[in-house]
C-alpha cells in the first residue's frame, strides 16, 4: 500500500506520520509531500528516512491513499488530481467540507456516509469532531434541539507560529520578571494573533464574518448539522482560544426534544466507541487538556441536569486536537476503508 501525507512537515502532519507508525502502517510505503522550500528535507518514519517530495511527484506516484493538511488553497488544486489518478483523499482542510457531494466523516457516527465510488473525503475541524462524537450517542436517544457552546481552544489549533508565539511570550516574561544581574534578551515575537496570548483569553477564533460570527463558529453550527444529518438543530458558538497547548476545551449546553435519565446519559456516553467518561467532581475527576495530550479519546465529565429549562444538559467535553481532532480521525477514516474494501474482496 501507498500513502501520500502532504504537509508533511506541519504541525497536524508530524502528527499524522506519529498516528501511521501507531496504527500499523509503518511498514506500508509512506510519501510524505510539501511545499518546494521542504522538498528533499528527510524525516524519520518507523526506523528509517523518508525524503519530502513537491506535492505534484505525489500525484504522479498514484497512491492507494492522499492524508491532507497543508490548507484550503493545497486541497483545492491538488485533491482532485489526485482523485483523477485513482487515489482516495482524506482532507483535513476546509475546504471540501460543506460541498453537499463531499461525505464530511467521524467514522464511530458516519462511515457508512462515503460511498465505494467517493474519492475525497473531508475531516471536519477539530472542535466538531470532538463534539459530535460525544453529541452522538444523545441525540439518536433523545434527538437534539439546541446547542449553545463556548470553546476554549488550544493555539495549537492554529500552528506552529501560535505556538511560537506563546512560548516566546512567556519566556519573555520570565525574563522580565528575574530580578538577578544576569542580562537575558528580549525575543521578538511573530505574532499570530492580533494580541498576546499569554495570560490572555481571546475571544476570537478564525475570521469574522458579515453575522459577526467567525468562520470557526460557524464551522461548528455547520459541521454538526450535516455530520449528525439534521439541518433543525439550532447551533450558537463562541471561540475563545486560551494559552495551553494540550487540547480543546468545550463547554456544550444540549436541549433535547424527550426527556433523559442522568444514569441512562452516562451509560450512553461511557459505551460510545472513542468516548472517556470522567466524570466525578467529589473526587476533583474532570476532562482537562493536560490529560487529553498525546491521547485519541474524547474525554467527557462536568455532566449535569440544566434545570433553567426542560431537557437540558451541560457537558463539558475535551481532546486532543491534533490527534483525535485532525490526525486521529482522518487515519481512522482511511482503517475504514481498508477494512471494507479487504471485506470487499474477501
Amino acid at each position: 500500500m501507498k500513502i501520500a501525507v502532504v504537509g508533511a512537515t506541519g504541525l497536524v502532519g508530524s502528527v499524522m506520520l506519529k498516528v501511521l507508525q501507531e496504527r500499523g502502517f509503518g511498514n506500508q510505503e509512506i510519501i510524505p509531500a510539501a511545499s518546494s522550500k521542504s522538498e528533499g528535507k528527510k524525516i524519520a518514519f518507523s526506523g528509517r528516512e523518508l525524503e519530502v517530495v513537491s506535492v505534484e511527484d505525489a500525484v504522479k506516484q498514484h497512491c492507494d491513499y492522499a492524508i491532507f493538511s497543508a490548507g484550503s488553497k493545497v486541497s483545492k488544486e491538488y485533491a482532485p488530481e489526485f482523485a483523477a489518478v485513482g487515489t482516495t483523499v482524506i482532507d483535513n482542510s476546509s475546504c471540501w467540507r460543506m460541498d453537499q457531494t463531499i461525505p464530511l466523516v467521524v467514522p464511530e457516527i458516519n462511515i457508512d456516509a462515503v460511498q465505494d465510488n467517493d474519492r475525497i473525503i473531508a475531516n471536519p475541524n477539530c472542535s466538531t469532531i470532538q463534539m459530535v462524537l460525544a453529541l452522538a450517542p444523545l441525540h439518536r436517544q433523545y434527538g437534539i434541539k439546541r446547542l449553545v457552546i463556548s470553546t476554549y481552544q488550544s493555539v495549537t489549533g492554529t500552528g506552529v507560529k501560535a505556538v511560537k508565539q506563546l512560548q516566546t511570550e512567556e519566556a519573555n516574561a520570565v525574563h522580565a520578571n528575574d530580578n538577578s544581574d544576569v542580562q537575558y534578551p528580549i525575543f521578538d515575537v511573530e505574532m499570530a494573533y492580533p494580541y498576546q496570548i499569554y495570560r490572555n483569553v481571546l475571544p476570537h477564533g478564525g475570521d469574522f464574518l458579515d453575522n459577526d460570527y467567525t468562520t470557526e463558529e460557524m464551522k461548528l453550527v455547520n459541521e454538526t448539522r450535516k455530520i449528525l444529518s439534521d439541518a433543525n438543530i439550532k447551533i450558537t458558538a463562541t471561540v475563545a482560544r486560551v494559552p495551553v497547548t494540550g487540547g480543546h476545551s468545550e463547554s456544550v449546553n444540549a436541549e433535547f426534544e424527550k426527556p433523559f435519565e442522568m444514569d441512562e446519559v452516562r451509560r450512553l456516553l461511557s459505551s460510545f466507541p472513542g468516548i472517556i467518561l470522567l466524570d466525578n467532581p467529589e473526587a476533583n475527576e474532570y476532562p482537562m487538556p493536560i490529560l487529553s495530550e498525546g491521547k485519541d479519546g474524547v474525554f467527557v465529565g462536568r455532566l449535569r441536569r440544566d434545570d433553567s429549562t426542560d431537557n437540558a444538559l451541560n457537558m463539558w467535553i475535551v481532546s486532543d486536537n491534533l490527534r483525535k481532532g485532525a490526525a486521529t480521525n482522518a487515519v481512522q477514516i482511511m482503517q475504514k476503508l481498508i477494512e471494507r474494501r479487504n471485506g470487499q474482496m474477501q
